[in-house]
């Protein structure tokens, strides 16, 4: 059974920076195309960034620059480094498969992002 959590999150002012992990476990996510969503209130969950098996990144326009996707396979964690961070990065942050690729997996909690001063 596929499991998922997802920590790092919290407030933080305009400008700086958090660390997202998401810890997977019943599926070996080096094999997976696997990807970070976020959800912000009132908002359709988009895509943020996503990585290939042969880590091939890709990245919404809003955070290309700033955010960054990385995969540590003896952990089988996903990571996602947030710099320049905006008022409007606030969200629930998710990871999963890249499902344009792969099988959706079962939604973890999400953690909750918020960059306010």
């Amino acid at each position: 059974q596929v499991h998922i959590v997802e920590s790092g999150g919290g407030l933080v002012q305009p400008g700086g920076s958090l660390r997202l992990s998401c810890a997977v476990s019943g599926i070996t996510v080096r094999l997976y195309a696997m990807g970070w969503y976020r959800q912000a209130p009132g908002k359709q969950r988009e895509m943020v960034a996503t990585i290939t098996i042969e880590e091939i990144f890709d990245y919404g326009n809003s955070v290309k620059g700033r955010f960054t996707i990385s995969r540590d396979n003896t952990k089988n964690t996903l990571y996602l480094q947030m710099n320049s961070l905006k008022p409007e990065d606030t969200a629930v942050f998710y990871c999963n498969s890249d499902y344009s690729k792969e099988n959706q997996l079962p939604w973890g909690q999400g953690t909750q992002v918020t960059v306010s001063s």
